[in-house]
């Protein structure tokens, strides 16, 4: 048991808004309004609905069972003073690549964009072994702890010749270590340089073996339960890495048991005209002819949709992951949230892979979007509500969790504390929450609890060594990058 006592500030689900609601069931013109005027207080862009202060909140086993004033602490309970803190639910990252921890900043590919940014790098990753696979997991999850995320995908679709091990089976060991909830996507790429693609020969597998494997990676991992610590989804990596049998078959595999579906798409201009040359379809519509559309599927990226696609997701129930930082490095576009959440399409925030980002910075990140919508449509285009509730609930629901990304009793105890009685957000406290994307240049969280169990505490991992971890990650990387002729 967990007492969190005195807390400073909550972010409950009042004070989230609907927007989190809207963006997670579609719903049109409703979901819209909601969106637009709920969360964020109207067209002025003021706080909206308060949270709650000054409040206690009691963890027993997984969930939250009691939230009220001067709660005492059952016998045995881990009682933490939360009185510095805005207390939220815990962050949820849609979509990364965790390999790529181990080759971010390289010099050769800092300006390139993605297409050219892909062919650098395979050359690196084809390199990728059992120890890289580990240690490149446990970086990418001691970040996003660390930054307040509870709960993380990954899309890892690179699975080289001769690798030996159970490759999932490592990373799911990496999220146990540490306490994270774990809901990753079995990857594929079928199409190398050979066929007109652009991964090396020796990083991609024959379409009957990914089936195969896909197949058994579910029925070894896949937890169907409300609260599982361990999910699973399928993901061919992207409309010009697999055949379009290859969409269709994983799409009919994941409906078989029950599970999710992800891809990239729409991430660039040019990917629009490869599909368009290669099957006579815009990326979207090729999606739909394979299946690929629906309550059980999610895109990376999604900056390229048109008004009619746009539509299409909000009716089908199709989520976006959005990557503002990945999207801004490297000059990709800038994905329309706004309309998004207007339209009622289902949205969550992802921080990519950290070869593009190049951090798993998820409180970051979350600002990231905040300021780059406004980019686009004005320093009313978003607010500081609807993104915290992109950021939790709504992503919480793509990943196929109902009742988690809210502090209230009987939903899951994934929570994140931030300390505000700091120096960098003196000033700014008539809004805490918002004061956490506005302000501040730590993005570190003071604890996390996941499942109802601490993974940082007092700003420290709990199942890790972090000076182990980043002397091993940095030299399993040095070994890579040798490996592939690069120098650092």
């Amino acid at each position: 048991m967990i007492l969190l006592k005195d807390c400073f500030y909550v972010l409950s689900s009042g004070a989230l808004g609907p927007s989190a609601d809207a963006s997670a069931r579609g719903g049109g013109e409703a979901a819209g309004a909601g969106a637009a005027g709920g969360a964020g207080g109207g067209s002025s862009g003021g706080s909206g609905p308060d949270g709650l202060r000054s409040v206690d909140i009691l963890i027993e086993g997984n969930r939250i069972t009691r939230i009220g004033k001067s709660l005492a602490a059952p016998a045995g309970a881990k009682v933490i003073d939360a009185s510095r803190h805005v207390v939220m639910p815990g962050l949820v990252n849609t979509h990364h690549h965790f390999y790529q921890t181990l080759t971010r900043n390289l010099a050769a590919v800092q300006d390139a964009k993605l297409f050219d940014w892909l062919v650098y790098l395979y050359e690196v990753w084809k390199g990728l072994d059992e120890e890289a696979v580990y240690w490149s997991s446990r970086l990418a999850m001691a970040e996003l702890l660390k930054t307040g995320c509870t709960l993380s995908s990954d899309h890892h679709y690179l699975y080289p010749k001769g690798f030996k091990d159970d490759l999932p089976g490592l990373q799911f060991a990496a999220a146990s270590e540490l306490g994270m909830r774990f809901a990753p996507t079995r990857g594929s790429m079928s199409r190398s340089k050979k066929d007109g693609g652009l991964p090396p020969d020796s990083t991609v597998q024959d379409e009957d073996r990914i089936l195969a494997e896909c197949e058994a990676t579910i029925q070894k991992y896949h937890n169907p339960a409300p609260d599982a610590m361990r999910k699973v989804a399928l993901a061919p990596c992207s409309p010009f890495s697999v055949s379009e049998r290859s969409m269709r078959d994983s799409a009919e595999l994941a409906r078989r048991y029950g599970v999710r579906l992800h891809t990239h798409l729409a991430e660039t201009a040019d990917e629009d005209e490869f599909c368009i040359s290669m099957y006579g379809r815009r990326p979207l519509r090729l999606m739909e002819d394979c299946g690929f559309v629906g309550q059980d599927v999610w895109y990376a990226h999604g900056i390229h949709f048109d008004d009619e696609e746009l539509d299409i997701l909000a009716r089908t129930g199709t989520g976006v992951a959005h990557c503002p930082s990945s999207n801004m490095r490297l000059g990709s576009g800038v994905a329309r949230v706004r309309e998004m959440i207007d339209r009622g399409v289902r949205v969550g925030l992802a921080v990519d892979g950290s070869a593009s980002n190049d951090s798993s910075d998820m409180l970051g990140e979350a600002r990231q979007a905040l300021l780059l919508q406004r980019v686009r449509y004005g320093s009313a285009g978003i607010t500081a509500r609807e993104v915290l509730g992109i950021a939790t609930e709504g992503g919480a629901r793509i990943l196929g969790y109902e009742k988690l990304g809210r502090i209230e009793e009987g939903w899951i105890a994934d929570i994140a504390l931030f300390d505000v009685m700091k120096l960098e957000y003196a000033g700014s406290l008539s809004d805490p929450a918002a004061a956490l994307l506005f302000c501040g240049y730590d993005h570190g969280a003071d604890h996390v609890i996941v499942d109802g169990k601490l993974a940082v505490e007092s700003r420290r991992l709990v199942g890790a060594d972090e000076e182990e971890l980043r002397m091993n990650a940095d030299r399993v990387s040095k070994r890579l990058l040798e490996k592939a002729g690069v120098t650092r």
